[in-house]
């Protein structure tokens, strides 16, 4: 159904599973005890004239309405791929500092269509529902599209056509649904831009990363899956088909890497396009890399040794690599990969955090 995320189920997307899990728990308990849900009504007059503060955090975080809980838990779990590019931490951030910002919105919204239309807007749907909007932006931005099919020959569908179209029914469930997506695509756009250096104090402190790292992660980590299998074991040709898009996926975001540094870097040499055939595989360079031994060559025959400067440096042997800095090793194990890993893909870049998460994410 969403297979622009791939098929890996929420494999290093914990905090994806835990708000799907909890969230959805509490919107059926609260459907079950109906008596309790007027603690948790986004009541915008009862915030500014009772000052009842309290209801921001209640009412900006549980869905009251199971029909919008299904569809933003739908989209929770197709944007689950943010956590798995940035880490649990960048995403959690993420949210974190739309949720702040769209509260602000949320206001300024309420008050500029009073004094447009005359109308007092009291409540608005409770929930999470800005900042799962304010993931439409990096949707959009960073997530190619996939041409998968048209209809009567003008009408295009994509692999991103099915996310739209549940984001519109999310959008059309109740009358003032509208003013939290606005709020919700302005604060991410806000946030994702990093207008006036929002990022640098809306973000989720690493003593908080820590302590979720201990007492939350354990809960709600998930095995990693089977990468492949045997066709005589068993398998499918619906899992054949979610591994095919899921290694699809991983072609595309490098493509996509590949021709933003085309775009913002023209002065490098064409090779850069093709860097994967530079590096082989981190499991197979362990594995295949012959002994090293000197080369008799440059004494035994100096006649044929042309100028150093003519001749192309060796790709896996540099002979003065840069050290590693432990700050990006931790940022790559903090996203999921082994320490070991890391590091190699870092010598191999060159230090480059972006080029090395991309290595990653393709082997």
């Amino acid at each position: 159904m969403f297979s622009i995320t791939g098929s890996r189920g929420f494999y290093m997307a914990p905090l994806s599973k835990g708000l799907l899990l909890v969230l959805n728990g509490l919107t059926v308990m609260l459907t079950l005890l109906p008596l309790y849900q007027q603690l948790f009504d986004y009541n915008l007059r009862a915030v500014k004239e009772e000052h009842q503060v309290w209801r921001l955090l209640c009412g900006r975080l549980v869905c009251l309405d199971v029909k919008d809980s299904f569809c933003s838990s739908l989209l929770i779990y197709n944007f689950r791929i943010f956590e798995r590019r940035f880490g649990t931490r960048k995403f959690a951030s993420y949210l974190f500092g739309t949720w702040c910002l769209s509260a602000l919105m949320d206001f300024l919204l309420a008050q500029a269509f009073q004094f447009l239309f005359d109308y007092e807007v009291e409540e608005l749907p409770a929930g999470l529902l800005a900042p799962v909007f304010a993931l439409f932006v990096p949707f959009y931005l960073s997530i190619p599209k996939i041409p998968v099919t048209q209809v009567m020959g003008h009408i295009h569908i994509t692999s991103k056509s099915l996310v739209y179209i549940v984001g519109l029914q999310l959008l059309t469930s109740s009358p003032f649904m509208w003013l939290l997506a606005l709020s919700g695509l302005i604060s991410g756009g806000l946030y994702y831009s990093n207008v006036l250096h929002v990022q640098k104090f809306l973000f989720v402190p690493v003593w908080v990363s820590r302590i979720g790292r201990c007492t939350l992660e354990p809960v709600f980590s998930s095995s990693q899956p089977t990468s492949e299998t045997p066709l005589g074991m068993g398998a499918t040709l619906d899992i054949q088909r979610q591994q095919r898009m899921d290694q699809l996926d991983q072609q595309l975001l490098l493509a996509q890497y590949n021709e933003a540094r085309r775009n913002t870097r023209p002065q490098q040499q064409p090779g850069l396009l093709q860097w994967t055939r530079l590096f082989p595989s981190l499991r197979q360079r362990g594995q295949n890399r012959p002994p090293m031994q000197p080369h008799p060559q440059a004494q035994t025959q100096p006649s044929t040794q042309t100028h150093p400067s003519t001749q192309p440096p060796p790709l896996d042997n540099s002979p003065s690599p840069s050290p590693v800095a432990e700050e990006q090793v931790a940022r790559l194990v903090e996203m999921g990969f082994s320490r070991m890993d890391a590091l190699e893909a870092l010598r191999a870049s060159n230090n480059d955090i972006n080029m090395a998460t991309n290595f990653l994410l393709q082997h």
